[in-house]
Order: C-alpha cells, then structure tokens, then sequence
C-alpha cells in the first residue's frame, strides 16, 4: 500500500469513528435528534446523554480497541492471522471466575447493590484470566524460554477446562442464577460507568504505548523467533511482553464488558489486509477499527429489538462470523 492509500484508509476510518460515536449518541430506546443533542437540551436529554449514553459509548470505545489491539498482538504471537486473544485461556478463566462469584454471591442470598455486584463480578473475571494465564504461561515456560506452541495447546487445555467447571456450574444454578450467568457470558455495557471508562482508557493508553514501541520487534517476530533473534531482538522478553499486554487487555475487557467475541479475530485480520502486516500502521488501526465494531455493534443491540437489548456480545458473534467467513472465502490465497 502506498502513501496516498494509507492516507485514505485513515481519513476514512476516522469518519466512520466519529459517524458511529454521533449515531450512538442519538439512537437508542429513546431517540434524540440533532437539534436537542446540541441546541434545545432539555433535562430528560441531557441526562440520557451524559449518565446513560456517553460512558456506555466510551466503554466501548475503548473496550472494542483494547480487544482489537490484543488480537493483533496475539497474531502477531503466534504468527497466525487466525489467533485470537482466547486462545491463551485468558476468556475462559475470566468467564469462570465471574461465574463463580455470580454462583456463590447470588445463590447463597447475599443481598448487595447493582454496582458492588457488578464490581465484584468484574474483580471475579478478572481474577480468573489472571490464574488461567499464569498457569499457561508457567507450563510453556521452561530452561529454553517460553514454546508458543505449547502455550497455544497448554491453552486450549485450560480453556476446555475452565468451560466444563462453567457448565458444571451453570447445571447446579438456580433459574435466577443461570440467567445471569449466561447474560454475563452473551457480553453486554450496560453496567457502564466513567470509572470503568477511565480504567479501559488507561489500559488502552499503556497497551499501544508498549505494543508500538515494540512494533519493529514485532514485525521481526513475523519471520520466526530465530530470524528474528538473528536481527537482535530479545525474543523471550518480546514474549512476556506481549502475554502481559493480553492478559490485561482481554482480562480487563471481560471483567468490564462481559464475554465479547470475534473483535480480537476479526479486525487485525481486516486490518492487515487494507494496512498490510506492518505493526506500525497496523496497531493504530486495530485500535480504529475495534472501536467502530464494538461501538456500532452496541448501538444496534439497543435500537434493533428497542426498549429491549440484545447481548451485544451475541450481536459480534452473529455479525462476525459470517463477515468472516466472507472475508476467508474471498481472499483464500491471502498469507500473513
């Protein structure tokens, strides 16, 4: 891709951005129109906005860029342009974790707040990614450093792990119980504060501050570990960088927003093919692209069954997977 088409790309997934933050301001179970958004506020506007509308939009935002940019790291990993962040188990232990704080806290008769609960099921989540990929990361590791293969499987093991103690736990859960769990699990903003917000950001800010410094790294990364240690990168301390960088991206993400799917799979994929696999362009526009997915995903899961809300989580998925199985289908001589 040349300068000029690279120019375009960006210019055009800013447009986007903005198009979908604006639609999200206005279009929900409440619709609100230019003239009130900007000139006639009114109190019922004005609280919609600003209490309702505006952290909820920020949360995915951001949310929607960490999970994109742990996607491409992830790719980036594991050589891959299929990985996803999942695959190191960090989803299914937050989606345990949860489970088991909405498990014991609600069926036990614990009478507790809206937000404590909230908070103490995001701190269950993350909690839960937290020891899944500890314990991946530490089986993977040995004299010779850290095997990617082994983690990738070492993975796998302990996500199917982690997903039969979460079905063992919904099989015992009360009808309350298991609805909650399996809203938590479909994903969902509604619990959305400017604290959650502020955490996302920060996380965000850190994650792409440290994933494009090592940008070259990882663009070495891309030609095998001994190429790349051939061309002085520090291969094992790349690796533990971007585990970290994963771990608290999708672990953070999960505890905030529940379990949402296909973001980190499908815009580093997208991504590289308009920008190529240069993690230079490549990072800044995962973190566009995850945004205008989760952003525009949320404003549809309020506005197509609205006052109702689907699971913004189950609208990914649905959206998703047929977008790319699309993509696979059309570009089936593409490689990484």
């Amino acid at each position: 891709m040349n300068k000029y088409s690279r120019q375009t790309s960006w210019l055009l997934l800013l447009c986007i951005l903005f198009a979908c933050f604006f639609c999200a301001l206005q279009f929900g179970a409440v619709d609100i129109s230019v003239r009130e958004l900007f000139w006639q506020k009114n109190y019922d506007s004005t609280a919609i906005v600003w209490q309702l509308r505006l952290p909820r939009i920020l949360l995915a935002l951001s949310t929607g860029a960490l999970l994109a940019l742990c996607g491409a790291a992830a790719q980036g990993l594991f050589r891959n342009p299929l990985a996803d962040p999942s695959l190191i188990g960090v989803s299914a232990g937050a989606s345990l974790g949860a489970s088991l704080v909405l498990f014991f806290g609600i069926t036990s008769g614990l009478s507790l707040s809206f937000n404590i609960q909230f908070s103490l099921v995001s701190l269950g989540a993350f909690t839960g990614s937290v020891i899944a990929v500890v314990l991946v990361y530490r089986i993977a590791t040995g004299v010779h450093g850290t095997s990617v293969p082994t983690m990738l499987l070492v993975g796998i093991a302990v996500s199917a792990i982690a997903g039969s103690f979460t079905s063992l736990l919904e099989y015992f859960s009360n009808d309350a119980t298991l609805r909650r769990i399996s809203l938590w699990r479909m994903g969902g903003l509604d619990g959305a504060s400017y604290y959650h917000v502020t955490i996302s950001f920060l996380l965000l800010f850190a994650s792409f501050v440290l994933l494009y410094k090592l940008s070259s790294q990882l663009n070495a990364l891309l030609l095998g570990e001994q190429d790349a240690q051939h061309l002085g990168v520090d291969v094992i301390k790349l690796k533990r960088a971007i585990i970290i960088v994963i771990a608290a991206g999708v672990g953070i993400s999960v505890a905030l927003a529940g379990m949402i799917t296909f973001v980190g799979l499908i815009v580093p994929h997208f991504m590289r093919m308009i920008m190529g696999p240069n993690h230079k362009y490549l990072l800044p526009a995962c973190v566009l692209g995850g945004a205008i997915l989760l952003s525009a995903a949320d404003t549809l899961s309020r506005t197509v069954i609205a006052p109702s809300e689907l699971p913004v989580g189950l609208l990914t998925a649905l959206l998703g997977a047929p977008l790319f199985i699309l993509l696979l289908y059309q570009r089936r001589q593409y490689q990484m």
